[in-house]
């Protein structure tokens, strides 16, 4: 089955369809999301056991049992613990660098061989064990997995650095524009995927007499990643691929009718042979992308991945089990609050594919931003009245808090969950797109180390005001997507200067810019 479609922009008129050799692809791209997702979900579920804080962390395990002086908001208060979560993303963000240099010099099979081989290591070391170096390695080959599995996958079509977040790129580039949003979003939903079995197994795997379920938990890391890094050696190279990197034409015509489904593919074909033609005579895509005329796609290839970091969203994505605790409800029932969270996640995430190109960008954010700070500032304000340092608060409000987080999951799950990687996958003109989507990488990367790092001694300092603390940032980047962000539904990635020229903001940084170009390309 194939739905047939045609995208008109500025003259020009794009025809395709969905075919199932883009479904098959992007499916198998998508693994990485799940991959992600796992070791995010995975590393919350067990830190929150009692057997694995008693024989790694048994300080953490002290106050949480025994010390009844010490406040509810800092019984989990551990750098050593929070680096357990972090060291992940600190390692695939070095890793990304190498493996980059290490694809471009020996190819992509070496590359495969690497990041399976950390991959394995990671999870074996991780469900090994034996003490709390051994654990935190065993995530630093993941991280090196992670930075190293995913550049294999996307070497196929883009010759940079990437990591688990750069898979949305492969996705907007192998999709038709206008399903370019659903497709995408399959990203986050894969993550949510990733995240939720991860929540299942470290629900089953605290009941296990003896407290040892923890390794399983840990070593099931595995799996996904064995699976991707077998897909990759199948997985297609994009049309934009054979132009840039191998210059041929016609397997690049020929990938492009087979994506496509049909047989008329010059208008795209030629649009992108343009585009490559420019970005052959970027010598430096890193000088290149701070010109004037590329301001916007920098600012929002900082500003969109700090942003996501800052919803608070990773408050519930690393430490939801933790939370539960906090609040007061025991080991198990922590557990299956998570499992719920993640349902709720995912669901919303699937929601978000289905009306992403119907309603736009923009209005999800609007409304997903709206969402998110009225559930933070509620869980806020009943914690601050209802938990105080020592007990805990009553089951109702318990459950009410559950239901707040719920609310605030899905409103990061159809916003700034999906659209966090679908908007600045789609932005970039190719001769930016390496340099582009590298700052994106770093950046995420980055934040997501500080708030992992971070976050249990904010909880121990700000207490209930955590919860405020995020609800500010995500007034901030609502109004930021409100005033600056233009909507990118349907546009070819290869025409989405056009946005920028209409929008009432940057039309004045760019419009001259562009025009100058347009007479030199002529």
């Amino acid at each position: 089955m194939a739905v047939g479609l045609a995208i008109s922009s500025e003259g020009s008129q794009y025809n395709g369809r969905m075919t199932s050799f883009v479904v098959l692809s992007c499916m198998m791209a998508a693994m990485g999301g799940v991959i992600f997702g796992y070791d995010i979900g995975i590393s919350g579920g067990v830190t929150s056991m009692e057997s694995f804080l008693k024989k790694f962390f048994p300080e953490v395990y002290r106050k949480m049992k025994e010390d009844t002086e010490i406040s509810n908001y800092c019984k989990f208060d551990s750098q050593l613990l929070t680096s357990f979560t972090s060291s992940l993303y600190l390692a695939g963000l070095v890793a990304s660098f190498f493996a980059s240099s290490v694809t471009r010099a020996f190819g992509r099979k070496p590359s495969i061989l690497l990041g399976g081989v950390a991959f394995l290591a990671g999870a074996a070391l991780g469900g090994a064990a034996s003490n709390v170096y051994m654990l935190i390695f065993g995530r630093v080959l993941l991280g090196v997995g992670v930075g190293f599995a995913n550049q294999i996958m996307l070497t196929i079509n883009i010759r940079f650095f990437c990591a688990p977040q750069s898979v949305p790129l492969y996705l907007s580039e192998m999709a038709p524009p206008r399903y370019r949003g659903a497709v995408n979003n399959g990203f986050q939903f894969s993550v949510g995927i990733g995240a939720l079995s991860a929540n299942l197994i470290n629900y089953g795997t605290q009941k296990i007499k003896g407290g040892w379920g923890w390794r399983i938990s840990l070593a099931m890391a595995a799996v996904p990643a064995s699976i991707l890094t077998l897909g990759a050696l199948f997985l297609p190279e994009t049309p934009n691929s054979l132009i840039q990197r191998a210059n041929n034409h016609e397997r690049a015509k020929d990938m492009l009718q087979r994506v496509r489904g049909i047989t008329d593919v010059q208008a795209e074909f030629d649009d992108l042979i343009k585009a490559s033609s420019i970005s052959k005579t970027i010598e430096h895509p890193f000088k290149n992308i701070i010109r004037r005329k590329y301001r916007p796609q920098l600012a929002m290839a900082i500003a969109i991945p700090f942003f996501q970091q800052v919803t608070g969203i990773n408050v519930i994505a690393f430490y939801a089990p933790i939370l539960f605790r906090t609040i007061g409800l025991g080991e198990s029932a922590s557990l299956l609050s998570s499992i719920v969270t993640g349902v709720v996640g995912t669901a919303s995430t699937f929601i978000s594919m289905l009306i992403v190109d119907k309603l736009g960008r923009r209005a999800l954010f609007i409304f997903g931003g709206v969402q998110m700070f009225v559930s933070q500032v509620m869980v806020g304000g009943i914690m601050a009245a209802q938990l105080g340092d020592q007990g805990g608060i009553g089951k109702g409000y318990a459950y009410i808090v559950l239901i707040l987080i719920c609310i605030y999951v899905a409103g990061f799950g159809w916003s700034w969950g999906p659209l966090g990687w679908l908007v600045p996958s789609e932005i970039f003109p190719l001769e930016i797109r390496s340099a582009g989507q590298s700052i994106v990488v770093a950046v995420s990367f980055i934040f997501t180390f500080i708030v992992a790092q971070t976050f249990l001694s904010m909880l121990c300092h700000l207490k209930s005001g955590i919860f405020f603390f995020f609800g500010v940032w995500v007034v901030i980047m609502t109004a930021f997507v409100y005033l600056l962000l233009p909507e990118t539904k349907n546009m070819p990635i290869e025409k989405m200067d056009i946005v920028w020229r209409d929008h009432w903001f940057w039309k004045r940084i760019v419009g001259e810019a562009v025009e100058d170009s347009k007479i030199e390309i002529a």
